[in-house]
């Protein structure tokens, strides 16, 4: 087996929204998607007092890939026009199709608007190939305790496995491209080790902490472009660390975005603002409980 080596390293750039600190790794200045990765917002870590505003993520649509929400701290309520609506707290996770399309908004809860408290979410967005873009809309919402929380081989670290096989465990969520996904925590001096990866794309974002990849350091708020060649990735922790790590086979195909929309062309876009502007995303939801 070779492992793979960091060819890359793409600091988060600071761009907060509104009073949400926020930071994002990718799409960056040299990078535009880790195929089929294609977006990652890291939010917080922050503070809200009590009495606050909440998150600003009020309805807007979708269409053409998944949405994977990481809540690290916190809670996040969920609501679209298929129906869905949950409150996720930390630990959790939320995993939207949004396929031919939907509308959804990301709030606080009530409660957390009246009280405060601490807040930290990642938001992952993943490409769908194009015989899958106009799949039905789907939504998964996990809380902690539902998603597995594997040891390490050595007991320094725990993976939190959300989609895929590890170690003979299986996540909850079955992707609709085999993607895997995951959250990991290392304790410094814990080592933790993939296989199984050729010609698979890899995603590693260093949440906190300062990890080494094959010897080579990467530090916190970094995502870590590897080599193309191997077929393992060998990950330590040079501090106690928080990682997000999946994989999944590229897509190979082109990428159109215009804000909410991704697709293959600039036709399927000009078809997707069409469609919602005609209603065909159905009506808007209006509020988050809790």
């Amino acid at each position: 087996m070779t492992a793979r080596t960091i060819k890359r390293l793409h600091p988060a750039q600071r761009d907060d929204i509104g009073e949400l600190v926020t930071r994002r790794p990718v799409p960056a200045p040299d990078l535009d998607q880790i195929d089929p990765f294609l977006f990652l917002n890291h939010h917080g870590p922050q503070v809200y007092p009590p009495g606050n505003r909440g998150l600003p993520f009020g309805p807007h649509p979708h269409r053409g890939f998944e949405t994977v929400t990481f809540i690290l701290d916190g809670e996040l309520a969920h609501l679209d026009t298929a129906g869905h609506q949950s409150v996720i707290r930390a630990g959790g996770v939320q995993w939207m199709t949004a396929g031919r399309g939907l509308i959804h908004a990301e709030l606080s809860p009530e409660a957390f608007k009246r009280s405060g408290g601490p807040l930290e979410i990642l938001q992952l967005w993943v490409n769908l190939p194009a015989r899958l873009k106009m799949t039905r809309p789907a939504y998964t919402g996990l809380q902690r305790e539902s998603i597995p929380s594997l040891p390490t081989a050595d007991g320094l670290g725990r993976l939190n496995l959300i989609a895929g096989r590890w170690n003979g465990a299986e996540g909850p969520i079955r992707s609709l491209t085999g993607a895997f996904m995951s959250t990991i925590e290392l304790r410094g001096g814990g080592r933790i080790a993939f296989s199984e990866l050729a010609g698979r794309s890899v995603f590693l974002y260093v949440v906190r902490g300062r990890i080494d990849v094959s010897g080579e350091p990467a530090p916190a708020h970094t995502l870590a472009e590897l080599s193309e060649g191997g077929d393992r990735v060998d990950i330590g922790g040079l501090a106690d660390a928080v990682l997000l790590f999946g994989h999944a086979e590229p897509i190979g195909e082109p990428v159109v975005a215009h804000g909410p929309f991704v697709m293959n062309s600039r036709e399927e876009i000009a078809q997707a603002i069409s469609d919602y502007q005609a209603g065909k995303f159905d009506a808007a939801p209006s509020q988050a409980s809790g």
